[in-house]
C-alpha cells in the first residue's frame, strides 16, 4: 500500500505570505521556484490590522471577491486579486491586498485549470476538477423549480466537505453553507455550519437530508435563479484530511493530538457543537513551535499570536491549557470540533522516507 498519493504537496497547495508596497499590478511569485503551480482557488487576508478574508477563484474569473465574514454576493474589484498567474498572482494597490507596509497571507488550491461543462447531476455545472489532490470548484445555477438540486462535482470520489456560496443577493440562501461527512455521527447531510459566523452546527435540510457521491452532491437552494459557486474536496492519503475530533480540555499544555499522517501546512478547526471562531493556523506565518499565529474566517478581525498548538511530522498537537480561556476554541473538554487540513510533507513519502517535526 502506498504511503502517500503525492509526494510533493507544493504542486497542489501553497502557502505564500508577503508585505505590501502599494504598487499597482505586482506580482506576487509562490516560495517555490523549482516548479510551478497555477492556482484555481485562492483565499487572502490582511494579517496586521482588521480586513476582510476573501476568495477568489478561476472559474468564477478574475476580480470576483467573496467574502468570508459576510452573506453579502459577489463583490467584483479590479483593484485587488487581479489574476492567478502561472506561480503565484497579481495584486493591486487596495489595501485589502497591498497597502505600504501591510501583512498578508494567502493560501492556493490548485484544481484542474480551465472549467469543463459537467451532467453528472440533474443540474449541469461548469467544473475544475483535479482527482490527483481532491479538489473541485463547480459553478451551477440555482433553481426556482427544483426544491432539491443534484449538481455533477467531477471528483471521481466521495466529497468530505463542500463549500457552497450564493454569488448573488436577494436570495433566500445567501450563507457560506458548510457540508462535512463529520458534523454528525450518522447523518452529516442533514446538518450544516456557517462559515461566515461563530453558529454551532444546525440541523437544516440544505443538502436535502441526502449525502453527496461519488459523482454528485445535493442542494436545496430554497427556489431561486441565482449562481452558486461550491468547492470540493475528499481526502487524500499523506496530503488532505477532513476529520473530526474531541477535546480533552487539558488543564497543562498536554492538549488533544490529532493524527494526520502529514505534517500540516495549513489547518481549519471549528467548534461544532458551541459558537466558537473559525481558526486558520499555517506553516508560513512563523515557521516553529510554540508561537503560533491565528487569523479567524469568521471576522475581519487582525491576525493574533497564540501558543495553541505544535505542527508535528503526522498531525497536530493542542498546547493550550484550560487556564487560558481561548482553550474552549479548540480543545474544551468533550466539545466536538471539526477541521480541515493540508499537507507540507507527507509522513512518509512513497520511497519509504519519513519527515520530521517542524
Amino acid at each position: 500500500m502506498a504511503f502517500t498519493d503525492i509526494d510533493n504537496p507544493e504542486l497542489y497547495f501553497q502557502t505564500k505570505i508577503y508585505s505590501g508596497d502599494g504598487n499597482d499590478d505586482r506580482d506576487i511569485v509562490f516560495d517555490v521556484t523549482d516548479t510551478t503551480m497555477q492556482p484555481n482557488m485562492l483565499m487572502s487576508s490582511r494579517r496586521d490590522s482588521g480586513d476582510n478574508k476573501s476568495i477568489y477563484d478561476s472559474v468564477r474569473g478574475d476580480g470576483k471577491e467573496l467574502r468570508t465574514a459576510e452573506n453579502a454576493g459577489e463583490y467584483d474589484r479590479s483593484d485587488n486579486i487581479q489574476a492567478l498567474n502561472s506561480n503565484g498572482f497579481q495584486v493591486g494597490a487596495d489595501s485589502q491586498v497591498n497597502a505600504s507596509g501591510g501583512t498578508y497571507v494567502s493560501w492556493a488550491w490548485k484544481a484542474g485549470g480551465s472549467a469543463s461543462s459537467n451532467s453528472d447531476g440533474g443540474t449541469s455545472s461548469s467544473v475544475s476538477a483535479n482527482t490527483t489532490s481532491g479538489f473541485s470548484i463547480a459553478n451551477w445555477v440555482g433553481s426556482s423549480s427544483d426544491s432539491v438540486q443534484t449538481i455533477g462535482h467531477g471528483l471521481g470520489a466521495t466529497p468530505h466537505w463542500i463549500l457552497s456560496k450564493n454569488r448573488g443577493s436577494g436570495s433566500s440562501i445567501t450563507a457560506w453553507i458548510n457540508y462535512q461527512h463529520k458534523l454528525d455521527a450518522s447523518a452529516p447531510e442533514d446538518y450544516t455550519i456557517y462559515l461566515h459566523n461563530s453558529d454551532a452546527r444546525v440541523d437544516n435540510a440544505v443538502h436535502g437530508d441526502t449525502a453527496p457521491t461519488s459523482s454528485v452532491f445535493s442542494f436545496n437552494t430554497g427556489s431561486d435563479d441565482q449562481n452558486y459557486i461550491s468547492y470540493c474536496f475528499t481526502e487524500k492519503q499523506g496530503f488532505s484530511k477532513f476529520g473530526s475530533y474531541v477535546g480533552n480540555g487539558a488543564s497543562n499544555t498536554n492538549g488533544q493530538f490529532i493524527y494526520l499522517g502529514f505534517r500540516p501546512a495549513m489547518v481549519l478547526v471549528k467548534r461544532t457543537n458551541g459558537a466558537k471562531d473559525w481558526k486558520i493556523f499555517d506553516n508560513k506565518r512563523n515557521g516553529y513551535n510554540g508561537s503560533n499565529e491565528v487569523l479567524e474566517a469568521n471576522n475581519t478581525d487582525a491576525e493574533d499570536t497564540t501558543e495553541f498548538l505544535d505542527f508535528l511530522s503526522n498531525g497536530f498537537k493542542w498546547r493550550i491549557p484550560s487556564s487560558d480561556g481561548k482553550y474552549a476554541d479548540v480543545n474544551g473538554e468533550d466539545d466536538t470540533f471539526i477541521y480541515m487540513a493540508f499537507a507540507e510533507q507527507p509522513f512518509v513519502n512513497s520511497k519509504g522516507v519519513p519527515c520530521n517535526a517542524r
